[in-house]
């Protein structure tokens, strides 16, 4: 599952490097501040390999919008979450706007009327209260 968000640069973390079996790898964490108008957050991102290349194509303070997937894993009893960004684009508007943060695309095929009304492009906006119904996710 492919999720969006469109944010302000606001932090770019150093670049981190190393080798392993498989070679040379290098990844680099980067913020993002959603354009959300009375309550933005703050959403920390990774990118991974030639994704870093494209990151520093870009400036503090410019709208990007990063496609990402997330996943979590257990560590000794405890749950870490990796927000991977496998494409990082220019956002659109410029900034600044109140233009819904987070998005995905709708599904391919559903019976859902709700799913059938709302388009690709549309952005869904997001919330924090969890409605088990609309949920859609595995677990």
């Amino acid at each position: 599952m492919a999720l969006e968000i469109v944010g302000k640069l606001i932090k770019i973390l150093p670049e981190v490097s190393g080798q392993s079996q498989k070679g040379a790898w290098s990844k680099q964490e980067f913020v993002l501040e959603t354009l959300e108008a009375q309550y933005p957050k703050k959403v920390c991102l990774t990118a991974w390999g030639d994704k870093v290349a494209d990151l520093k194509s870009f400036n503090l303070d410019d709208t990007i919008k990063a496609t990402f997937s997330a996943e979590s894993r257990e560590y000794n009893e405890r749950w870490y979450t990796e927000l991977r960004a496998f494409r990082i684009e220019a956002g659109e508007g410029g900034g600044g706007g109140a233009a819904p943060a987070y998005s995905r695309p709708a599904p391919q095929q559903s019976s859902a009327p709700a799913a059938q009304t709302r388009s690709a492009s549309s952005p869904m906006p997001f919330s924090s209260s969890f409605d088990e119904e609309t949920n859609d996710l595995p677990f």
